[in-house]
């Protein structure tokens, strides 16, 4: 039965509905809703939605940052350290002081202090914090990145519709078609498309590796040699694309590349605006170095320097061109730090799952919101708890994906985007 919740929608200009009421339709489930026509009958179907154009831009510090370090000081506590706070636009909310750009941009983001990770080992984390779903069993989850790629990128696209800076988790079960187009340096064209060859010689080349799959197919690896024929029918076409400048920084002013920072990292950044505003719904941009089991005060004002800027002017560009909208960005790493310092030498802190934090914006989230408060040891979580479950949730909520659909796996089997949890209502505007 639907809820009775959708005979109260509250609709706004044009008929539109707002983030808030389909978070409360959700409870009735979507697929029921669009089985009974109602999502139609607002307008909300599939095709109006990819037409929207969203997009993602997830920033992931892998390694791990320390959430005392970031945006959950603690300071005067004896495992606080020597990190000092620093106020955010936000009455009450602090920053550690490595982040001052990002605590003048708090109207513009939410804050998620209580996540609670069940993963402590960098391979199974960063493989739950990109899939939502734990390392568990034979079966391989697909990257979120890959999921809108499949939900809602173009099919017949030039250009991959996911794309990482840096390696990162593949596509799963869903296969070669929504597999991440990994870029080794941002600013410039993919090694493996610049230089290309093109015309009688490429396509010559081309028919010798279908020949060749053809032959492999005979020995019953039909399913290895399509994906090998997609491949290549991807990267012909990728040749030829009039989007491969988006790659680069061509046009870009000596100006904005200083405002991104003069570094690998803000360069990445730069090219997944450029990228998103090309029509690319889901871009990775990875910095690692968050792994300080030492030197964790000696290593902090680079490394968050570089991402503070980068991520703040990423942020402000999308805003002042009127993309953030559509666009949401979601910086994280696979789970946290220890709130205790440890012995060695010098100090840092070492893993932690328990609790740990992330900024969210654009996308209809709202600004300001701090989500969820962690105890003045920095040692549990007093309010709020959000599961990871939840956070995809959001993700999915925000990216107009149904997080209840079921996906089929090549054998046959029905798997949820999101087995459980509920989007956090709190960041909705």
């Amino acid at each position: 039965m639907v809820n009775n919740n959708i005979l109260h929608v509250n609709m706004t200009r044009h008929g539109d509905v707002t983030r808030r009421d389909l978070l409360r339709l959700a409870g009735g489930g979507f697929a029921s809703l669009a089985g009974l026509g109602v999502l139609q009958s607002l307008g909300l179907n599939a095709e109006v939605i990819k037409k929207e154009g969203r997009s993602c831009i997830m920033v992931f510090l892998s390694g791990a940052p320390s959430q005392m370090e970031t945006w959950d000081p603690k300071p005067g506590q004896a495992n606080g350290g020597p990190t000092k706070t620093i106020q955010t636009k936000i009455p009450g909310i602090e920053f550690a002081e490595y982040w001052p750009k990002m605590a003048a941009m708090m109207n513009d983001i939410s804050v998620i202090r209580s996540m609670a990770g069940k993963e402590a080992a960098h391979e199974r984390g960063r493989y739950h914090l990109r899939t939502g779903h734990r390392l568990l069993g034979p079966t391989k989850f697909p990257h979120f990145g890959s999921l809108v790629a499949h939900k809602l990128g173009d099919p017949e696209s030039d250009i991959p519709n996911f794309i990482s800076i840096g390696n990162t988790v593949s596509s799963g079960f869903l296969g070669v078609k929504v597999a991440p187009f990994v870029v080794g340096r941002a600013g410039q064209l993919p090694n493996n498309v610049k230089g290309s060859v093109t015309g009688k010689r490429s396509n010559r080349r081309l028919e010798m590796l279908l020949e060749q799959d053809q032959a492999f197919a005979k020995t019953g690896a039909d399913f290895i040699a399509d994906e090998h024929q997609e491949l290549y029918r991807k990267a012909a076409k990728m040749m030829t694309s009039s989007r491969l400048d988006a790659f680069t920084l061509n046009g870009e002013t000596d100006k904005t590349k200083q405002q991104y920072g003069g570094n690998a990292f803000g360069q990445s950044c730069l090219v997944a605006r450029r990228l998103v505003d090309s029509g690319v719904p889901f871009v990775e941009v990875q910095r690692g170095g968050w792994d300080m089991h030492t030197n964790l005060w000696q290593n902090m004002p680079r490394t968050a320097g570089e991402v503070d800027q980068g991520l703040s002017a990423l942020l402000t560009d999308l805003k002042q061109r009127g993309m953030l909208e559509k666009t949401l960005v979601i910086c994280l790493g696979e789970f946290g730090r220890t709130p205790k310092i440890n012995q060695k030498a010098p100090v840092g802190r070492d893993h932690w799952a328990k609790n740990f934090n992330l900024l969210v914006g654009g996308a209809g989230i709202q600004g300001g919101v701090c989500v969820g408060k962690t105890s003045n040891d920095g040692m549990e979580i007093v309010d709020r708890p959000v599961d990871v479950q939840d956070l995809f949730a959001t993700i999915c909520s925000a990216m107009t994906i149904d997080p209840t659909e079921e996906l089929i796996t090549p054998e046959g089997r029905p798997l949820r985007i999101v087995d459980e949890g509920a989007a956090i209502d709190e960041i909705w505007s």
